[in-house]
């Protein structure tokens, strides 16, 4: 027998091994170890808020306050303004979301010039979805291009948008995924996250993070021991371990 073959045989004896040699919890045994670690009805209750505000569900963060007593830590009123600015992006009102941001603070744009460049980068999109493109040339030349200037990456970003005119039909073309809606999606997500942190606000939630550390340390227990695992994020429900 050769010896590739016998390393072969060698690595499958051993993976064989590791897995027999496992540690098998039972569901009953794991379903304790779970009851036994106590955590605080308070602190759930400011998770979820916390989802709630982060993702702007003003309504259900109003109710769940009145229902569960739990206070957020900015003021819901403001969550109705900064949707609002979501919304214009998404709806491609880029102009009235810039106007909107203003109105809210203004340092948030003076302070961003990236963020303020994108803004810009996607109303010359929306010229050019709208077939406006006298007009859209002459926004790129006069808003756009000084700022390419001063910053290579906002200049290739500019060179990349302005090729979209030389498509007839934008819609099958390369880079027809700048007029794609998640396009929009990516920028008002881009300013929702601006807003939060001028408000001194997370800007993502906590609750999605918490589940990428759930699947990381199930990832990480697997190597060692076959238990009741949750693959369903969405139920959470415990599945019987196999060995």
């Amino acid at each position: 027998m050769s010896l590739f073959w016998i390393v072969i045989r060698r690595l499958a004896e051993i993976e064989e091994r590791m897995a027999t040699s496992k540690k098998v919890i039972t569901r009953e045994e794991w379903e304790k170890r779970l009851n036994d670690v106590k955590i605080r009805k308070e602190d759930m209750n400011k998770l979820v808020m916390n989802f709630l505000v982060t993702e702007g569900y003003v309504e259900a963060a109003e109710k769940f306050r009145m229902e569960s007593g739990t206070e957020p830590d900015i003021d819901l009123a403001t969550i109705s303004d900064r949707m609002a600015v979501k919304k214009a992006v998404q709806c491609g009102n880029v102009e009235d979301a810039i106007e909107k941001v203003n109105d809210l603070n203004p340092e948030i744009l003076d302070t961003n010039p990236q963020l303020f460049f994108h803004l810009q980068q996607q109303r010359l999109i929306e010229l050019i979805r709208n077939g406006k493109i006298e007009e859209a040339l002459e926004f790129a030349q006069e808003e756009l291009a000084p700022r390419g200037e001063e910053n290579q990456t906002f200049l290739e970003e500019l060179e990349r948008t302005v090729s979209l005119l030389a498509f007839e039909d934008v819609s099958n073309c390369p880079l027809a995924e700048l007029l794609d809606i998640s396009q929009r999606l990516k920028i008002a997500s881009e300013v929702n996250a601006a807003i939060l942190t001028s408000q001194s606000h997370e800007k993502d939630p906590k609750l999605p993070s918490l589940l990428k550390m759930l699947i990381w340390a199930q990832n990480q227990l697997d190597e060692k021991a076959a238990y009741p695992r949750i693959n369903n994020l969405s139920n959470a429900t415990l599945e019987d371990p196999t060995v």
